[in-house]
């Protein structure tokens, strides 16, 4: 197995509750509007440390999309997912973003997450379940 280099992010950040290994920063959230098995979540532009799983057909509130599990490099928990293919018209916005459960990570006062402004863009999603 390879070295494995772990980015180091400056600012207001996400962590993995779990190692705290740096997730994405509040600058690049694109929405808070989304919703999860686990509760709220937030639809990111980048996030950073990482590793994305097989991409597979979920039928989420707001259609059908093709998503990959995302995973932290640092301990392999689950923390979110990214949208692969959005296959409604409205819904391509999301696609090459990754959405973060707010259950599973951490901000950096150690809150489970981290709340500044108000969301740029609207839209709920999360698996039907």
């Amino acid at each position: 197995m390879g070295r494995l280099f772990v980015v180091n992010l400056e600012g207001r950040i996400y962590s993995c509750k779990h190692c705290r290994t740096h997730l994405a920063l509040v600058e690049d959230i694109v929405s808070r509007s989304f919703h999860s098995r686990h509760g709220k979540a937030y639809l990111f532009s980048k996030v950073v440390n990482v590793s994305v799983g097989g991409a597979e057909e979920r039928n989420m509130m707001t259609g059908l999309h093709t998503v990959a599990d995302i995973f932290c490099v640092g301990c392999g928990s689950i923390v979110g997912w990214k949208y692969e293919t959005a296959h409604e018209k409205t819904q391509k916005y999301k696609e090459g973003k990754s959405v973060l459960e707010r259950f599973k990570v951490s901000g950096p006062d150690g809150s489970h997450y981290w709340v500044s402004q108000e969301s740029h863009l609207g839209g709920s999603d999360g698996d039907d379940a």
